[in-house]
């Protein structure tokens, strides 16, 4: 080879190394085209049994509510007579707290069925989950 071909291909490799970054960068900077995002509208009859759902757990909700407010002023009319009695203050307390705890639990159960008839169903894997414990 003479010396002005290889001068030629040296001059050719390092404007080859110089653009390949650049084009490589713009390559990259180029936007990529947007995803098409499907919205589906549920079919009316859907629609209206999800409305009369939520309805029917909105007037669950309040009932609840307001039987609680019922017995919480029971409650305080029966504490009353016995204010003064520590044994018998002490078990009002008592039911007083379990039944807060049961209305607490109806309620969150409610909201929890509601949550699970309109939540899209959870799919599993079939592979078991790995035991921590180690067979000693």
């Amino acid at each position: 080879m003479s010396f002005k071909t290889r001068a030629f291909l040296r001059q050719w490799n390092v404007a080859l190394v110089l653009a390949l970054p650049a084009v490589a960068g713009a390559w990259q900077s180029q936007p990529a085209p947007p995803r098409a995002v499907i919205v589906v509208q549920p079919p009316a009859n859907a629609r209206f049994q999800q409305t009369v759902r939520e309805n029917q757990v909105r007037d669950q909700l309040q009932k609840n509510q307001v039987e609680e407010q019922l017995r919480q002023g029971r409650a305080d009319a029966m504490r009353r007579p016995y204010a003064a009695g520590t044994v018998h203050a002490a078990r009002l307390d008592q039911t007083d707290q379990a039944q807060r705890e049961l209305y607490r639990v109806r309620q969150q159960d409610l909201l929890d069925r509601y949550q699970s008839a309109v939540a899209p169903p959870v799919v599993h894997s079939g592979k078991a989950p790995a035991s921590s414990r180690s067979a000693d």
